[in-house]
């Protein structure tokens, strides 16, 4: 997907629609982190959750 997104007239970069993706992703990832207690291995969860997402992004990027 290389090509600008139409939404109702405004052009939107690729970049947005990837970030979709690996938002799309983190959610599904979140909500099976949630059923196993794996925020007691990390110092500041919130941090890895964003890390993860930014790993997420860049692996989606990668490989489009």
């Amino acid at each position: 997907m290389h090509r600008d997104l139409d939404i109702g007239g405004v052009l939107l970069s690729p970049f947005v629609a990837y970030a979709g993706i690996a938002f799309a992703i983190m959610v599904v990832l979140r909500t099976i982190f949630t059923r196993f207690p794996l925020a007691r291995y990390v110092a500041n969860p919130p941090l890895a959750e964003a890390g993860l997402f930014v790993c997420l992004l860049a692996l989606v990027v990668a490989l489009s």
